[in-house]
């Protein structure tokens, strides 16, 4: 069903550990980029309980825009990505629902790309992709741009997605098709983005996609480990057999 554009609202889920450097410059770009369009917002901070005292950053942003833009929802420990969108669907007032990383590595100035791309046929979801046009990854090393690759390769052949990037995080849901798609996914982790998509497409969903520069983080130590990628792996195959 079409949306009335004039009343929609837009909720980003952002979800921070050890990100009081980045904080303050997401929150800073998010405003300015749905400002500039005039766009209704809402920016859902949650926390889980970073030793680096993200929290306390946080509420100073939230004094600085107001309680009604800054929403602060934290967690007592870090209970992972998946339980974080949950989390946050269950505060989110909007009708659409952003997700993207609090690291910078996901610029706020794409969104009102997603929101136009959305708007044109009235799509479920919309969905950065690092693997048309002009998007791409910036600030890896070979190694990891080969096994960003070959990732990417292997869950286009094995899962046909019908999306040219499976593994990025930073997408547009209607509200109730992500509250749909979590009921159903199972993953936890990075392999959790993968299912969301895959699971889109065997409901029914419709997807778009833009071309977004993907920056590696600015501050802040890299959360992807050796662990990660065997993860992904165990998760590709899942999906495989299951889906």
């Amino acid at each position: 069903m079409a949306t009335n554009a004039a009343a929609d609202k837009y909720s980003v889920l952002l979800p921070t550990y050890n990100e009081r450097e980045n904080l303050p410059l997401i929150v800073w770009l998010l405003v300015r980029a749905f400002e500039a369009h005039k766009f209704n917002y809402e920016i859902i901070i949650i926390d889980d309980n970073s030793p680096d005292q993200t929290i306390e950053v946080a509420k100073q942003l939230q004094s600085l825009y107001g309680e009604h833009h800054i929403v602060l929802r934290p967690r007592p420990g870090k209970l992972g990505l998946g339980t974080a969108y949950i989390h946050g669907i269950k505060h989110a007032t909007g009708n659409f629902i952003i997700i993207m990383d609090a690291d910078m590595s996901h610029h706020p100035k794409f969104i009102p790309q997603f929101i136009a791309k959305q708007r044109e046929k009235d799509y479920d979801i919309v969905s950065g992709t690092r693997y048309m046009g002009d998007g791409g990854a910036f600030g890896w090393d070979v190694s990891r741009k080969l096994i960003s690759r070959t990732a990417n390769y292997l869950a286009q052949t094995l899962l046909r997605p019908n999306a040219s990037d499976l593994t990025g995080s930073f997408r547009l849901y209607k509200k109730e098709v992500l509250a749909r798609l979590m009921e159903e996914c199972v993953s936890k982790g990075y392999v959790f983005q993968m299912e969301m998509i895959v699971r889109a497409r065997l409901l029914g969903f419709t997807l778009a996609e833009v071309p977004i520069s993907f920056v590696d983080r600015v501050y802040g130590e890299s959360k992807l480990g050796g662990m990660e990628v065997v993860t992904y792996a165990e998760g590709l195959m899942y999906l495989f057999a299951n889906t």
